[in-house]
Parts: C-alpha cells; sequence; structure tokens
C-alpha cells in the first residue's frame, strides 16, 4: 500500500492577529470539521456509478453519432470525479489518511488520467500563496497571460494570443483536460512524483481502457469526434469552475507580507446559488471558506459561510462574492486589460535594432 498522500494545511501561528484562531474555534464549536461516515460511501458510491453509467452507455448506444452526448455526459462526471479527487486530497471525505490517498490516485491517475502527485504538488502552492506571481502556479507563464508583464513579454504567435485571450478564453479552456494528461506526463517523466512507478501504471491503465473502448465500439471518425468532445467539454467545465474562483482578484506582489486571513480571503471570490451551483461546482463556488479551512468537508461550507462572513465584517477583511455570470464577466475583462499590455509594449524591431524605442 502507499504511503499518504495530503495538501498542506495552515501552519499554527504564533501571533494570532488575524483571529484565525477565533474563528476556528466557532467554526469547530459548530461542528463543521465532522463528516458522518455514512456520507463518504454514499459520496464514493453516486459517484462510481454515474462513472459506471457513462461507460455503460457507450457499449449500449454502440457505433453511432448519438454517442456525442455520451461524451457530453462523461466530460460533466469526470468533472465530478476530479472533485471528489480534490475533497479526498483534502482529506475531507475519510478519517483515514490511507483511504483518501487510494481513493485519490483511483479518481485522478485511473479514473481521469491525471497524475495525482502532480496535481497535489501544484495544489498545494497555490493553496499557500493564491494569485502571488512567482508562487502560485495558476497564474505562472503558460498559453494565457495573468500579468501585463507576462503579457508584454510574449513574441510571435504568443504576443497575438495575448492580444486576444478574452475572446479565446473558452476554445482555450477547452485544451485544459489536454494540457493537463501532457503536464502529468511529463511531471512524471522530468520531477520527484511520489509513488511515480504506481502512477504511471495506473496512467497506462487509463489510457489503454479508454481508448481501447472507444475504438472498439466506435469507427475511426466517431472514435475521433467522441474524444474531442469528451476531453473539450471536461476542460471547459474545469476552466468555469476554477477561473471564477481567483482570477480578477488582487496579485501580492512576491514577497508581500500578509496575515493568513488577508491572504486567503481577498485574493478569492465566491460564486452564489443554490445546492444546484454547489453541486456542479464541487463545492468551489465557497472559495473563500476553503481557503481558510481546506480539511472542512463539502456540505459544510455553506454553513461555514455566515460565519467567516461575520469575522470578515468585524476585522474589515474585503469579503467577494458574486453571481456566476459577473465572475466570468470580470474574468474575461480582466484577461482583455492584460491582454492589452502586449499591444502597448510593443516595440518594431527595426527600430529596436537601431537602438531607438
Amino acid at each position: 500500500m502507499t504511503a499518504p498522500i495530503s495538501f498542506a494545511r495552515p501552519q499554527p501561528r504564533r501571533a494570532d492577529n488575524d483571529g484565525y484562531l477565533d474563528l476556528t474555534r466557532a467554526v469547530r464549536a459548530a461542528g463543521l470539521f465532522r463528516c458522518p461516515p455514512w456520507r463518504a460511501v454514499v459520496r464514493v458510491t453516486l459517484v462510481g456509478g454515474l462513472y459506471a453509467a457513462g461507460w455503460t452507455a457507450l457499449f449500449l448506444v454502440g457505433d453511432s453519432w448519438y454517442q456525442l452526448f455520451v461524451a457530453a455526459y462523461l466530460a460533466l462526471v469526470f468533472g465530478q470525479v476530479g472533485f471528489l479527487g480534490h475533497d479526498v486530497g483534502h482529506r475531507q471525505i475519510f478519517g483515514s489518511r490511507r483511504w483518501n490517498n487510494v481513493v485519490g490516485l483511483a479518481c485522478a491517475d485511473l479514473a481521469t488520467g491525471i497524475s495525482y502527485g502532480y496535481w497535489v504538488d501544484k495544489h498545494n502552492r497555490h493553496h499557500s500563496h493564491p494569485n502571488e506571481v512567482g508562487a502560485d502556479p495558476d497564474v505562472g507563464p503558460g498559453v494565457i497571460s495573468w500579468t501585463a508583464e507576462q503579457a508584454g513579454a510574449r513574441t510571435g504567435l504568443g504576443r497575438v494570443v495575448a492580444r486576444h485571450q478574452a475572446g479565446l478564453f473558452f476554445p482555450l479552456a477547452c485544451l485544459e483536460a489536454l494540457s493537463l494528461h501532457v503536464s502529468s506526463a511529463q511531471a512524471l517523466r522530468t520531477r520527484p512524483v511520489r509513488h511515480a512507478p504506481t502512477e504511471v501504471v495506473l496512467l497506462l491503465a487509463h489510457a489503454a481502457a479508454y481508448l481501447g473502448a472507444v475504438f472498439v465500439v466506435l469507427s475511426p471518425l466517431r472514435a475521433v469526434a467522441f474524444i474531442a468532445v469528451q476531453q473539450g467539454f471536461f476542460g471547459l467545465y474545469l476552466g468555469c469552475a476554477f477561473a471564477p474562483n481567483h482570477k480578477g482578484m488582487p496579485m501580492p506582489a512576491p514577497g508581500q507580507k500578509l496575515d493568513f486571513v488577508h491572504r486567503q480571503v481577498t485574493t478569492s471570490r465566491n460564486v452564489r446559488g443554490g445546492r444546484a451551483l454547489d453541486v456542479a461546482m464541487g463545492g468551489l463556488n465557497y472559495q473563500i471558506e476553503h481557503h481558510l479551512f481546506p480539511s472542512m468537508p463539502r456540505p459544510h461550507l455553506r454553513r461555514a459561510r455566515a460565519l467567516v462572513r461575520q469575522h470578515c465584517r468585524e476585522n474589515e477583511v474585503a469579503y467577494t462574492e458574486t453571481s456566476l455570470g459577473e465572475a466570468l464577466v470580470i474574468v474575461t475583462r480582466y484577461m482583455n486589460d492584460v491582454g492589452l499590455a502586449a499591444s502597448r509594449t510593443f516595440r518594431c524591431p527595426a527600430a529596436a535594432a537601431m537602438g531607438r524605442p
């Protein structure tokens, strides 16, 4: 059995200048860190059943273009499996670290084809320094520019993409799943990922089962279309679930000193909505509460919200909450503003060669 993998937790501080310890005591007194064992069994069984139903449908429908509906369904289910993997990584579901680890590897590597070790390491760094350039990999250099400096440094095709990245956000989000697959393979090949041999076996098993099932049931053309729709919608789903959480929020300067509450709350955005939105976004719509209490079980985040909002009001900490539509508008507007930096910083190559601006 492999050793446990777990997310980083907030480290205790000698001085509680931000009142975090008092807030934690209030949350603990409300019983919001406890989760009945039956919830874990129900959650895993339900998600597993939805996953199995999708692949069963693939074989029942047969070689038909109706399989594109199955592909879209499986994209949503892959997202739910990913949210389950996220939760067990934070030890929200099982009391046993070993069980959280085993289910996390099953959800990430075996079920969705994404390296659990790679993603846990990446997510740990995000939680420790949310939205901080140079420390948070989610705002590091990539296809999309998150700062004017990143956009201004682009050249060639990268500069063109940066200029139009707001309009390209949703098409680019469709490539997120592919990006995670590639990054997983690169991480296992080049970085010291814990339990890499086990993950390689699980990823290969996923690829063989996924591709084998699709190409056995479908003709080559329909198989390619199925994969494009399933992986594209999966990436789009992840992009729409994760982007509203931090993009367009304040970005601390590298090394800037902030207490824990300010660092986590002011860089995060909640998305308000009903129970259906809670399920659709995997509880990540309570991003502020999740960042303050990563191990809090997902069903309790809604209840924690009232305590956190009251704490933020009393301590004059900015607490941001919008609708999903508003959040996506803010994100795309921010991306557009950053992308314009690629135009403002343009220098004529001939003039630059002559030493002129």
